[in-house]
């Protein structure tokens, strides 16, 4: 691999990954670089903006989901020879599941395990010199990780900088940039992550902005002079994982704005065993497009659509008749939309497709998030039966009539604790909350 890499990550959520990432894509790509774009763990919102900012799809990385030859692979793929990789990381560095060194879903397993170089973003509102602490102490937590440096964010006036830059200083961690104190620089966000960049009128703009930004406080010179190209990965795992096989030759696949969580590399994988995706939106009415043989209903924010969806007469009509002869799959915000009704959160309830037993609702939310294990009980979609399949499960939902369909899949949770039989079947139809990433060999 000729590309070199780079990893931009935080010490936390929400202290401007998102926004480094993308302004070092734009600026880079301003100088001309070929710049690929990656994002460690489960997420389907942050590529969005990776892909507006590089012009190529950002797949997505994860060292519990996927085994270090699959993360290899992936890495292969989205590396342009001779180019720069920026891979952003999940949630703070080292967060991931308990117990499970080099495989835990951290975004640390993959730098150090790739030999990845790591900037860490450091939001310094409330904050000083404590900054310098801050980065001394990722710096130290594990050694075989090298920080190249750290990008301060959030800057209220040059005495804050000053202050903040002193205590990096001390701390001897160098300080590659910085970002100023600005609505029009963030993302706004909601629940489940950043408000979706296709949903963003003004993205270019925003995108253009950032580029500028950075190409004018951070050092682009010293950023290219970080990366590195990947080494060769962690050998001896105790799993091996490869992307789903397709579950049809021709799938029609949900895609809009209600329907939009599916992983760029679900889709490469799908294509490369020989599959055609044929996409369609139920906001527009369209039903599943004929000669098709498996729909594919992805997550996404039905919640926030479900009076649209609900009057989209020939989306779920067609969905009913497809359903007769062919199977249908959904996930998460798929699997709402296959059930009874959708309460919203004003408490409004909204028949769906009504092709499962059970209802959703969102008058009450409650968080359900975790790495999940799946093993299907039964042949469907994601495989024959027994097959063990890794991703996640992120949503708000609750459920009614849980039990309404047959499960058909036995859970586990990252550390593998049994959670019981999940999802639902019903004649051609399956379901489930959890998202899946890639199955085991």
């Amino acid at each position: 691999m000729s590309a070199r890499a780079l990893m931009v990550a935080a010490p936390r959520s929400g202290a401007g990954k998102t926004t480094v990432a993308v302004g070092l894509i734009a600026a880079l790509g301003r100088r001309g670089r070929r710049v690929g774009a990656l994002k460690c763990g489960p997420d389907y919102i942050d590529p969005a903006f990776h892909a507006a900012a590089s012009g190529t799809d950002c797949a997505n990385i994860d060292s519990w989901a996927m085994s270090p030859g699959h993360v290899a692979q992936v890495l292969r793929s989205a590396a342009e020879p001779g180019g720069v990789l920026v891979i952003e990381s999940a949630m703070g560095l080292f967060d991931g599941v308990a117990g499970r060194d080099g495989r835990s879903g951290a975004a640390s397993d993959v730098a150090v395990g790739f030999g990845i170089p790591v900037v860490l973003v450091i939001d310094i509102a409330g904050q000083g010199r404590s900054a310098g602490a801050v980065a001394a102490g990722f710096a130290a937590f594990d050694p075989r990780l090298e920080l190249g440096g750290a990008i301060l964010n959030g800057v209220a006036s040059e005495r804050h900088l000053r202050t903040a830059s002193e205590g990096l200083a001390a701390a001897g961690i160098a300080r590659l940039g910085w970002l100023p104190r600005h609505p029009d620089l963030a993302f706004p966000d909601r629940h489940l992550g950043l408000v979706q960049a296709r949903e963003r009128r003004d993205l270019a703009q925003r995108v253009d902005a950032l580029a500028g930004q950075v190409a004018e406080t951070v050092d682009l010179d010293r950023i290219e002079a970080l990366a590195r190209a990947p080494a060769v990965g962690p050998r001896g795992a105790s799993f091996d994982t490869r992307p789903l096989d397709p579950p049809g030759q021709r799938i029609a696949l949900a895609d809009d704005a209600a329907f939009s969580f599916f992983y760029p590399q679900m889709a490469a994988g799908w294509r490369r065993q020989g599959a055609e995706i044929v996409r369609f939106s139920p906001l527009a009415d369209e039903p599943p497009p004929p000669g098709c043989d498996c729909c594919w209903l992805p997550g996404g924010y039905p919640e926030l659509h479900a009076g649209r969806i609900a009057a989209a007469g020939k989306f779920l009509g067609g969905l009913r008749e497809f359903a007769e002869t062919r199977p249908v799959h959904g996930e998460c915000g798929g699997y709402m939309v296959l059930g009874q009704a959708l309460e919203d959160a004003d408490g409004n309830t909204h028949r769906m497709a009504g092709l499962m037993g059970h209802s959703t609702s969102f008058r009450e939310r409650r968080l359900h998030l975790g790495y999940r294990r799946a093993v299907t009980a039964a042949d469907c979609v994601l495989g024959g039966a027994g097959t063990a399949v890794r991703g996640h499960e992120f949503h708000y939902a609750t459920m009614r009539d849980a039990a309404a369909d047959q499960s058909f899949l036995d859970l586990f949770d990252g550390e593998g604790r049994a959670l019981g039989p999940g999802g639902g079947r019903r004649g051609n139809v399956t379901g489930t909350f959890f998202h899946a990433i890639a199955r085991e060999r």
